[in-house]
């Protein structure tokens, strides 16, 4: 489906955008990146150091209209992954996080809508719109009660792409992520995913810490699951218009998953603290998703098993720390 095709990629520096890049090159795909390493948000050239030459790379941020005007004009698919993912930063700086989240995405549909408007976007959207669980696993039909501006921004880009492909024809969908972890995730802090601080912890021999009792359920997705399911969604018309969640059928306690990491180190431990009163209001307790739609509907599934996925992930920055601890502000 996508040798040949002219695919853009917005967060293309990013963890999942650099990740999605290495297989549409291996598939034959005519790849751009747009990213504007911004040191908050975890661009970081080194992600694409083994393909910098079968691509191409443009520096610049999706909340510039008339760039993104430009990079559109004739690409077959557009994997929407820029964003800022921080829920702590949505609190602090709510109005950076609605320029990003919902501002910049409209726009850049109305760029498809004038511009491109046979394009076919995925759109990555988050798990965190659902807020705290009135049931487990969370589908597609629970409610949304977003707890922080995060969620309500990624709310409202997602549905923009929703309006815009059943109204103007733009063939758009929206994955909900949950935690998506692997090769190339930001370590330096939690802005991203605190399985990378988790890392970085274990990786300088200080002690991993888990929040409050460590009990709360999570599912994970090692990120080349989440790519198969980026790619399977872009091919498919039957994608247009839908919302899909990604999930695990592991389900893991954190201070499980703690002791499964601190397995894969030598003399490496973890310790419970308390819940910090920021993130304690913004917790949503236990989550894990029911990824059926997306199986029934487009074959998709997990196959990464989490231990696999964790020796992996541990193993790259055992290799490559000098890249990522210092290069991501």
């Amino acid at each position: 489906m996508y040798a040949n095709k002219e695919v853009l990629i917005t967060g293309g520096l990013g963890f999942i955008g650099s990740n999605l890049a290495r297989r549409l090159v291996a598939e034959g795909a005519n790849v751009t990146l747009v990213d504007s390493l911004i040191p908050l948000y975890g661009g970081n050239k080194f992600n694409v150091h083994d393909i910098e030459n079968k691509l191409r790379v443009n520096i610049c941020d999706v909340r510039d209209p008339h760039a993104m005007r430009h990079l559109i004009q004739g690409v077959d698919y557009l994997f929407n992954l820029a964003g800022q993912t921080s829920h702590l930063d949505s609190m602090t700086d709510p109005r950076t996080d609605l320029d990003i989240n919902a501002s910049a995405q409209l726009s850049i549909l109305e760029a498809c809508r004038q511009f491109n408007p046979d394009v076919k976007i995925v759109f990555a959207s988050t798990r965190q719109l659902y807020g705290k669980p009135d049931y487990l696993p969370v589908d597609e039909k629970h409610p949304i009660r977003p707890v922080d501006v995060n969620g309500i921004n990624k709310l409202a880009g997602e549905w923009y792409h929703l309006l815009y492909n059943n109204v103007h024809g733009i063939k758009a969908c929206a994955l909900r992520l949950t935690n998506t972890y692997g090769p190339g995730m930001r370590v330096k802090d939690a802005r991203q995913t605190f399985l990378g601080i988790w890392i970085r912890l274990l990786l300088e021999g200080k002690p991993v810490k888990i929040f409050g009792d460590g009990l709360q359920l999570r599912d994970f997705n090692y990120v080349d699951d989440c790519v198969d399911a980026l790619l399977i969604a872009g091919a498919s018309d039957k994608a247009n218009g839908r919302v899909y969640n990604l999930g695990s059928q592991e389900v893991v306690n954190l201070k499980d998953l703690a002791q499964k990491l601190t397995a894969l180190q030598a003399g490496a431990c973890s310790e419970l603290i308390p819940f910090p009163a920021d993130r304690k209001a913004i917790d949503i307790g236990d989550y894990y998703s029911d990824f059926t739609l997306i199986e029934s509907e487009l074959g998709w599934k997990p196959r990464i098993s989490l231990d696999t996925g964790l020796r992996r992930t541990l193993d790259f920055y055992r290799q490559h720390q000098q890249h990522y601890w210092e290069h991501q502000s």
